[in-house]
C-alpha cells in the first residue's frame, strides 16, 4: 500500500477516518461510478443507499481494497492513500463485512471467530482453544449477546446472530471503519432488528460505520448521515438535520435528479 496514513494529532482538527473526493471507477468505456463524494466520520452511521445497478457493490470493492479507483481521491485520517489488496485496506483499519459473511458454517463460533488470527501456545505452537474461546465469549458479550455453546456450529445461529459475530470479529481485530454490505438484505424483521442494533453499538464505540443497504428505513433508524447513487453518482447527500424518512425513500423511489440523470446519461 502506498501512503499508510497515521492519525491526525491532537493539535488540529480531527481528519475523517475515510473520505472519498470525486471517486470514479470506469470498467473500458463504462463509468460504473462518476465523480462520488462520502465522508464517514467516527462514532457515526454512513448510509450509502441505491437500487441494483447503483454502483454500491464498485464503492465496496474500491474501499475495501479489491478494485483501484480510476478518478479522484480516497484519503484514510486525511491523508490519501491507495490500496494493491484487502489486506493494506485491514491495515489501514478498514474492515468489510459482506452479506456472504466469509464464515465457515460447519465450524465453531470460536472457530470462525479467530479464523486466520489464531492464539498459539509456547513452546511447540499449539492452538490456546481456552484462551480463544473465553476471547470471543468476552467480545460478544461485549455486543451485548451471549451464544451459551461457543463449539456449537456456527451455521446453526440465527442470520443475525451470525451478523453479529462477523461485526464483533472486525470490531476485536481492530477495525475503525466498519463497512456493511446489505447486512439486512436476507433477514426477517426480528433478525433485521438485532442486527441495527450491534451497528448501533459499533457506531458509539466510536467506529465509523459505512452501511450500504437498498432499504430506506432500515437506513433511517440507525443513520446520521445518507448517500443515495444511482447509475454511480451521487443524487441526494444529507443527514438526519436536513432530510425527512419520506424524502429519502422517494429519492430511492426515483426522484426528479433520477430523472435528469437518467435524461443526460441518456438512459
Amino acid at each position: 500500500m502506498t501512503g499508510v496514513p497515521e492519525p491526525v494529532g491532537e493539535s488540529g482538527p480531527a481528519a475523517p477516518l475515510l473520505e472519498l473526493r470525486g471517486v470514479g471507477k470506469s470498467y473500458g468505456t463504462i463509468d460504473a461510478l462518476r465523480g462520488v463524494d462520502l465522508v464517514a466520520d467516527a462514532g457515526q452511521v454512513t448510509c450509502v443507499l441505491g437500487d441494483n445497478g447503483a454502483g454500491k457493490s464498485t464503492l465496496i470493492k474500491i474501499i475495501s481494497g479489491l478494485h483501484r479507483h480510476t478518478a479522484g481521491e480516497l484519503l484514510v485520517n486525511g491523508r490519501p492513500t491507495s490500496f494493491a489488496s484487502p489486506r493494506d485496506a485491514q491495515d489501514a483499519g478498514i474492515a468489510t463485512v459482506y452479506q456472504d459473511l466469509a464464515l465457515a458454517p460447519l465450524m465453531s463460533v470460536w472457530r470462525n471467530f479467530f479464523l486466520g488470527h489464531e492464539i498459539t501456545r509456547r513452546p511447540f505452537g499449539r492452538l490456546d482453544i481456552a484462551r480463544m474461546i473465553r476471547t470471543t465469549d468476552e467480545a460478544l458479550r461485549g455486543m451485548g449477546i451471549e451464544i451459551a455453546d461457543l463449539d456449537r456450529p456456527v451455521g446453526s445461529l440465527s442470520g443475525g446472530q451470525r451478523q453479529v459475530v462477523a461485526i464483533a470479529r472486525a470490531l476485536h481485530f481492530g477495525a475503525r471503519v466498519l463497512i456493511l454490505d446489505e447486512p439486512t438484505a436476507a433477514l426477517g424483521v426480528k433478525q433485521s432488528g438485532v442486527v441495527l442494533r450491534y451497528l448501533a453499538r459499533a457506531r458509539d464505540a466510536g467506529v465509523a460505520v459505512v452501511f450500504v443497504t437498498h432499504n430506506p428505513h432500515h437506513a433511517w433508524l440507525v443513520g446520521d448521515h445518507f448517500v443515495v447513487l444511482a447509475l454511480g453518482r451521487v443524487v441526494l447527500d444529507g443527514s438526519t438535520a436536513d432530510l425527512t424518512l419520506d424524502q429519502l425513500t422517494a429519492e430511492m423511489a426515483g426522484g426528479a435528479e433520477l430523472t435528469e440523470l437518467r435524461h443526460e446519461l441518456g438512459a
